[in-house]
């Protein structure tokens, strides 16, 4: 089998995973669905056969040839856009021209893009209706804050959408099998009806002021850039302890604090 260690390639051999991956992203017939690195292009005959049309963007020389051969009906018959190209330098945009409405993304990514991933189309301006990813197992608990302590991650996502952990997958459903499990990832109700009153720019200095020193208070790492009278301030009208730490700040308690600091 031909596999690229360079781009963390690990192909999905599990049926009841790729099954899985298709219901969350719930493909219909007259959706795009856009399909990070196909691969082998297993989960993409799957899209293929619920999904009105498919942009897979596959970065690899010779798996791109490979999928050229394969899908060559689906190509000439326009179900199917296969790009040659990096994900982190597609641009979102060239989407609308398909159609008016919004598209679905769907993935089984490297690790060690996972975040670029996320942060690139969560916060496009034109962004994906919903958002289906196989990612590490402890990347996907971090996401949806399993320990009940937030973090950076976590709270990026959740101030795009609701983040949802469907589903473990074990590392023997992949080939090669990766050393670490994986899961199933799910992002819906993807907006920026969050960042109605302040900006994205504004929010994300916050926050990452507020995580900076995850040892101090979060009133003690958010007085490096606002005065700290107003911190306490706004901490007292708002019912927040001032001294909680950012990991246990809700992102409804984040949105409020930037409605009152990012002004």
């Amino acid at each position: 089998m031909y596999v690229k260690k360079s781009l963390g390639q690990h192909f999905l051999r599990s049926e009841r995973a790729l099954t899985t991956i298709r219901d969350g992203a719930d493909p219909k017939g007259d959706d795009i669905v856009l399909e990070i690195g196909p691969g082998e292009g297993v989960l993409t005959k799957i899209l293929l056969a619920f999904a009105g049309k498919v942009v897979a963007v596959e970065k690899d020389d010779q798996l791109f040839e490979s999928l050229k051969q394969k899908f060559s009906n689906e190509i000439e018959s326009k179900k199917l856009d296969l790009v040659h190209g990096d994900i982190l330098e597609f641009d979102p945009n060239l989407l609308k021209f398909y159609r008016d409405f919004t598209y679905k993304l769907v993935a089984n990514i490297p690790y060690n893009i996972t975040g670029a991933i996320l942060e690139k189309f969560l916060s496009a301006d034109y962004q994906p209706e919903r958002i289906v990813l196989l990612v590490q197992k402890e990347v996907a608990e971090r996401v949806v804050a399993k320990g009940a302590k937030e973090s950076i991650l976590s709270i990026s996502v959740k101030v795009y959408g609701k983040p949802k952990y469907i589903e473990t997958v074990k590392a023997g459903s992949f080939v090669p099998a990766p050393k670490v499990d994986s899961a199933i990832l799910l992002i819906e109700g993807i907006s920026k009806d969050f960042f109605a009153k302040f900006s994205e720019v504004a929010f994300f200095k916050l926050l990452r002021t507020g995580f900076g020193s995850k040892r101090k208070k979060l009133s003690s790492n958010l007085a490096k850039i606002y005065p700290k009278l107003e911190i306490l301030n706004t901490f007292e009208l708002l019912g927040l302890n001032e001294n909680s730490r950012a990991e246990d700040v809700s992102p409804e308690t984040w949105q409020k604090l930037a409605e009152k600091l990012c002004v």
